[in-house]
């Protein structure tokens, strides 16, 4: 019976994510390994990423903002 209840409780920790069934603590980050919530986090080639800081550091745009405008566009 003891094997039956760890059973059960594996199943009620089970989130969907990226098209996959994932134990809830194993859905980490690829980058820092932050426990993430279905639905709430980036994707990149099928693995997942924190939004914040890892896929924008990542994956996020490229580019200089100084000063309040982006580099190479003043007015």
């Amino acid at each position: 019976m003891p094997q039956l209840t760890h059973l059960l409780s594996m199943a009620a920790e089970k989130v969907t994510s990226l098209g996959k069934d994932w134990h809830r603590p194993c859905l980490r980050c690829e980058k820092c390994n932050k426990t993430l919530t279905s639905g709430g986090h980036a994707e990149h080639d099928g693995k997942p990423y924190c939004n914040h800081p890892c896929y924008a550091a990542l994956f996020g745009p490229k580019g200089g903002c100084r000063g309040g405008f982006v580099e190479g566009l003043r007015g």
